[in-house]
């Protein structure tokens, strides 16, 4: 078989040469065609177009054996290389096609970027994708959600509910307790009910925040359906913090807020009926499919 226009043969694929491999270690048609999933008639053909492009034969058969020529032999690591550099050339390849050259520039509300899920999502993140930039910007109450609509950030690490639009990854669930004043008489209780709380100020934040957000939060309208009664405005975790130590008002925060955010005049005690709360990892949904974000949420499945 000569190539078109030339008198010389044409040059063996590297499928041939993979083939070659097999059968000389298997020295054995069916065992070989089973292994590469072909049909035996296929592997003896491919084996005669090799032998005829290379113009030596490979294998001497019989009715009851195969068995390497000697110029099978001396052939054999060549073909073997060729096939293991083939291969090495495909997995490099394939590694190139898969690293992001890209900035990412992740949003954070309150502590969410040292929780673990945060940190086991980058790592994830920068481990396959070392071309990748990130960006971490950490925002306040007010304007987390609007800086995900707004596409000032490509992704956010939050606590829902969010509205419409914007999908999320669940990361992590935990319990939600309530922050009080220190001087409030249920602060030096253990645990109290959701309707203990009743009649107490909420703080309550800004106008633009989603109401579907900070309604969870703030539990309202609350099980029994009473009424709450909200108190100072707030923006951020500090401006929160420091109304409640001031007497002004209580919140629900996420119980890691324990550890995250201890303060004088503040005290946290378990609320024994208050649903729990979740972290997640949030980007708008006519965006998931852009690289960087397909990275991360891929790498979000991953770590966790």
């Amino acid at each position: 078989m000569a190539a078109r226009g030339t008198d010389r043969p044409a040059e063996p694929s590297v499928h041939q040469l993979r083939l070659f491999v097999v059968l000389s270690e298997e020295l054995h048609f069916g065992r070989a065609a089973t292994r590469l999933f072909i049909t035996q008639s296929a592997l003896s053909q491919q084996i005669r177009d090799l032998e005829q492009r290379l113009g030596v034969r490979l294998f001497e058969r019989t009715s009851r054996a195969v068995a390497l020529t000697a110029a099978g032999r001396a052939l054999l690591p060549e073909a073997r290389a060729a096939v293991d550099a083939i291969a090495r050339v495909r997995r490099i390849a394939d590694a190139q096609a898969r690293q992001i050259s890209v900035q990412l520039v992740v949003g954070t509300i309150g502590a969410e970027a040292a929780m673990p899920h945060t940190r086991a999502v980058l790592r994830t993140l920068l481990d396959r994708h070392p071309g990748m930039t990130l960006q971490v910007v950490n925002l306040n109450f007010a304007d987390h959600l609007a800086a995900l609509v707004r596409q000032e950030v490509d992704v956010m690490f939050l606590r829902p509910p969010v509205p419409d639009g914007i999908e999320v990854r669940h990361l992590a669930t935990e319990p939600r307790v309530a922050c009080l004043p220190a001087g409030d008489p249920l602060a030096t209780l253990p645990s109290a009910t959701l309707a203990q709380f009743a009649g107490r100020p909420v703080v309550t934040m800004p106008e633009k925040v989603p109401r579907v957000w900070w309604d969870f939060w703030a539990v309202d309208p609350r099980p029994d359906g009473s009424p709450v009664r909200y108190g100072p405005v707030v923006t951020d975790m500090e401006s929160l913090l420091h109304a409640v130590a001031g007497g002004e008002a209580m919140c629900f925060l996420p119980a890691a807020a324990r550890d995250l955010f201890p303060r004088p005049g503040i005290r946290y005690i378990d609320v024994t009926d208050l649903t729990p709360c979740s972290a997640a990892l949030a980007w708008l949904a006519d965006r998931r499919d852009e690289p960087g974000i397909a990275a991360i949420r891929k790498a979000a499945r991953a770590a966790l």
